[in-house]
């Protein structure tokens, strides 16, 4: 269903904000008369920060203003007459606004969509406690600033009141001032026209004075109550202002943070850089009413308690409003965390409260420095760290720029790169892919006509810097752990040493889903195998085993020279590189051990075969089929392939190999392989275009009863597809490996061998053979 059709369904704060959405600077007129075209169109193809992509932007905006155009023309009757007038008007407008900056109007669109579709889908969301539980927890905040509007109205028109009470008092003590002068000027005239006129004007001073008196008591009672309602206001909007800064956007890093594993998009920051500008506002409104009240104070000065009540109020809004401020200057896009050394990289500033704060009138520069962590430790303690750091990185100093269409101040840093890092001394064993730095994000600016300065700052999540490929898998593995068990107010980057292994079954899943970009996550089985690999354990229960970072990353497996984390690594870049289609449809059990599979296939008829992922080479996965033992009748035995890694695939598809091996009946448990891998083959025209498959050579000894591995090659099963091109040999006993273990370097001469075969009738290749 169209996005706008589900849009227009919206209720509540949902459809609000979905409404105000919609402006001059694009009437949700447009949006209802072209959703179907504006829908069609492929506004995530353009790159915003790429100034070349400028003509594609323009193409779209003319489409757009002949599409208004036409469908202006079309309208008929005495409504179409007025709509005609209204779309013509609106294709004129947005020419005008977006003709020399066709970029914004794709900005614009982009935010509107993104936004229209988070509605629609928190909306139709099946957790619907949780999003009843949101709406809710929206709803309060919402309430919350609507008390806030009415109390900041209620002192406003206290303070106009108050204003106009004392600007009476003014004129009535001048009044005062006027009686006594006459009552002085009466010394100069004769006694009997004193006595005249002196009991009137001591009788009008009488009168003034005890109204004085009484007004005096009465302006600083107004004051007195307008300062305590402030001080009711300021105490909600710092309990609105820690739901928000506190919870709401602590909770958004955290998933920042996480969608760093590969977690949920953190959503974006339109609510709340609304509720941001909200407190802004009313924050300054406030402060702007107390500065008032300060100078109706020095206005009269009063004797009483108000002068200090007063200092301590815009000494509180003050602290609040840069709390907001500081709080405010956050990284939207991240650095990549694992950041290689003379590599370009981005990384995107925001200011949530730049545009309501008007700081866009005189933009603020924002550099970037690279820390490291003892020194991130030193600048949350306040510590003099001016002009430290860990590195150079280019091009990292960069301008805010508005952007009208969306409301937003940021600063796009798009060419960094990190030229040189300076290391610290490693505690004890502690590898380069183990020491942590941030990326210090800093930036000055003023408000209100420079009354207020405000230094901000905000660090990065961790990176860890390398300068190999060779490294980025440990490094994968720290950011990994780091991201997932990073408490939020931490010392910079302290995480716990260990955790228990559901936990970080949590993290690897998530992980491991996002690198795959599969919603088909690891199973309950699968994680008890990575455990045992993980321990070298062969417990079926791990939920209480402890697993300590340094497990993912420096200690080799048993027998092995690579670790844990190193293998882990392999399986997800292998299966997300060519054989993402297969794990999604489940044909890949890939978490089993060969005793496992062993297990698993001796109870099903031969030619039942399984996929699993290699023990014994990184990023490989292997076919392991039951068939009869060839040298002894009516015995039968599970045998192995070669392990096929990204150099095998990159050259022929899982698919057309599966195909190929025509022993290969059914994938476990009972499926014809055929049902699950033919939509995959390559069509039988283009299998002309053959692989060169590598063959070894090795001297087993079958009747050991052993697992036996057989090189690619190897099809002990008869042609049985017409499609199917055969360039195997025939199945000999020097072809099988015993013990799995193959000698790469002893090949034959593969285009000989090739070239020979594909010279054979298909039918002779297999005479005689055993299925």
């Amino acid at each position: 269903m169209a996005v706008w059709i589900q849009a227009q369904q919206l209720q509540g704060d949902a459809l609000h904000q979905m409404q105000s959405l919609y402006g001059q600077h694009f009437p949700i007129e447009v949006r209802h008369y072209l959703s179907q075209w504006i829908e069609g169109q492929l506004w995530d193809a353009i790159d915003l920060e790429n100034p070349q992509e400028e003509f594609k932007a323009k193409r779209l905006l003319d489409c757009l203003i002949q599409e208004l155009q036409n469908k202006a023309e079309h309208q008929v009757g005495e409504d179409g007459f007025l709509l005609k007038i209204k779309l013509g008007h609106y294709a004129s407008q947005l020419k005008s606004t977006y003709d020399r900056c066709p970029l914004e109007l794709v900005r614009c669109i982009k935010h509107i969509l993104y936004t229209e579709q988070r509605l629609v889908r928190e909306s139709s969301s099946p957790v619907g406690g949780m999003m009843d539980s949101m709406s809710q927890k929206y709803q309060q905040i919402n309430q919350a600033f609507e008390e806030l509007r009415l109390l900041t109205q209620d002192t406003e028109n206290d303070l106009r009141k108050l204003q106009h009470n004392q600007e009476y008092f003014i004129i009535q003590y001048q009044e005062s001032l006027r009686i006594q002068a006459q009552l002085s000027s009466l010394a100069t005239l004769p006694p009997a026209d004193r006595q005249l006129r002196e009991p009137a004007l001591l009788s009008k001073r009488a009168t003034v004075e005890a109204w004085l008196t009484r007004e005096a008591n009465t302006l600083q009672k107004y004051r007195l109550d307008l300062a305590e309602k402030h001080q009711k206001t300021l105490q909600l909007l710092r309990k609105q202002q820690t739901i928000i800064l506190d919870d709401e956007l602590i909770q958004w890093k955290r998933r920042q943070q996480l969608a760093g594993n590969g977690g949920p998009p953190e959503g974006g920051l339109d609510i709340l850089q609304s509720w941001c500008e909200k407190l802004a506002e009313t924050i300054w409104q406030n402060r702007q009413q107390i500065r008032r009240a300060e100078h109706l104070r020095q206005q009269l000065p009063i004797p009483g308690p108000i002068e200090e009540l007063l200092n301590e109020l815009n000494s509180t809004i003050t602290d609040i409003i840069s709390a907001l401020v500081t709080s405010t200057f956050i990284i939207e896009k991240q650095p990549p965390q694992v950041l290689k050394t003379q590599t370009k990289f981005a990384a995107t500033v925001r200011l949530l409260v730049g545009g309501k704060l008007n700081v866009h009138m005189n933009p603020p520069q924002v550099k970037a420095t690279i820390i490291s962590e003892q020194q991130a430790k030193a600048l949350l303690k306040n510590e003099n760290t001016r002009n430290d750091s860990s590195g150079e990185i280019l091009n990292n100093n960069c301008v805010m720029e508005y952007h009208q269409t969306t409301g937003t101040l940021s600063a796009h840093f798009r060419n960094m790169s990190l030229k040189r890092i300076k290391r610290s001394d490693r505690r004890g064993a502690e590898s380069v892919t183990e020491e942590k730095f941030t990326i210090l994000f800093e930036s000055q600016f003023s408000v209100g006509g420079n009354e207020l300065v405000f230094q901000v700052k905000t660090l990065s999540l961790p990176v860890v810097v390398i300068v190999h490929g060779s490294q980025d898998n440990n490094a994968t593995a720290t950011v990994l752990w780091d991201n997932a068990f990073a408490e939020p107010g931490r010392v910079p980057f302290l995480v716990p040493d260990k955790v228990l292994w559901p936990q970080l079954c949590d993290a690897i899943n998530i992980k491991y889903k996002a690198e795959v970009q599969s919603n088909r996550g690891l199973s309950e089985e699968n994680l008890v195998f990575l455990a045992q690999k993980a321990f070298s354990s062969s417990s079926n229960n791990p939920e209480g085993l402890p697993e300590h970072d340094d497990d993912l990353v420096p200690e080799s497996l048993p027998g092995r020279n690579f670790t844990f984390w190193q293998w882990f690594d392999g399986v997800m870049e292998l299966t997300k590189k060519h054989l993402k289609p297969h794990w999604n449809d489940g044909a890949i059990l890939g978490f089993v051990n060969k005793q496992q599979a062993q297990d698993m296939l001796m109870s099903k008829p031969n030619g039942t075969f399984l996929l699993r992922f290699s023990d014994s080479e990184i990023g490989g996965i292997t076919i392991a089929w039951v068939a009869e033992n060839p040298n002894k009748a009516g015995e039968r035995m599970v045998w192995n392939l070669m392990p096929y890694t990204t150099k095998d695939f990159s050259i022929r598809s899982l698919a057309d190999r599966i195909s190929d091996l025509n022993h290969l009946l059914f994938l476990y448990p009972d499926r014809p392989k055929d049902e699950v891998f033919s939509k995959y083959y390559t069509p039988p025209l283009c299998k002309r275009t053959l692989c060169l498959y590598r063959f070894t050579t090795a001297n087993p000894d079958p009747t050991s009863g052993n697992q036996t591995y057989m090189d690619h090659g190897a099809s002990p099963a008869p042609v049985s597809h017409p499609h199917t091109y055969g360039i195997y040999p025939p199945m000999s006993d020097s072809m099988l490996d015993a013990d799995g273990d193959f000698d790469l370097d002893d090949t034959m001469d593969v285009a000989r061998h090739v070239e020979e075969l594909l010279r054979r009738p298909v039918e002779s290749q297999w005479g005689g053979q055993q299925s």
